[in-house]
């Protein structure tokens, strides 16, 4: 098993750089595990949102398709997928990884109160401290 870092998931889905882009292709296509750690998928969604500036939906369609790919074994995959769930949702991605990540605890607090308001909404209570 190989594991990869943001960069090469940021360079196959933009190909902004098409030498970068086509080792990375290459690499996801024929390696035969590729490890994707939850941190490099928070930061691939914030790379692509915030730097290359696309829509939340596409940066959603994106993830789905790199972390769907048959050879890709994303760290924690129920929880990841859970998070992209309330991502879709309007939730930010790191809200929601933090929240479905801690689906073992009683409580989740926090002072944001536009999480907590969209966690409510989406049927994942969170309280305000």
């Amino acid at each position: 098993m190989i594991a990869v870092d943001t960069n090469v998931l940021v360079r196959y889905v933009t190909n902004d750089d098409p030498v970068q882009a086509a080792r990375a292709f290459e690499l996801l296509k024929h390696a035969r595990d590729v490890f994707v750690p939850k941190t490099v998928v928070l930061e691939t969604e914030w790379v692509l949102r915030a730097v290359y500036g696309l829509p939340r939906e596409n940066v959603r369609n994106a993830l789905l398709h790199v972390l769907g790919l048959p050879n890709v074994v994303v760290e924690d995959a129920e929880r990841v997928a859970e998070a992209i769930d309330l991502y879709d949702g309007g939730m930010d991605l790191a809200d929601a990884l933090h929240l479905s990540s801690s689906s073992d605890a009683d409580e989740f607090f926090t002072f944001d109160r536009r999480f907590e308001r969209l966690a409510r909404g989406l049927g994942r209570p969170v309280r305000l401290l």
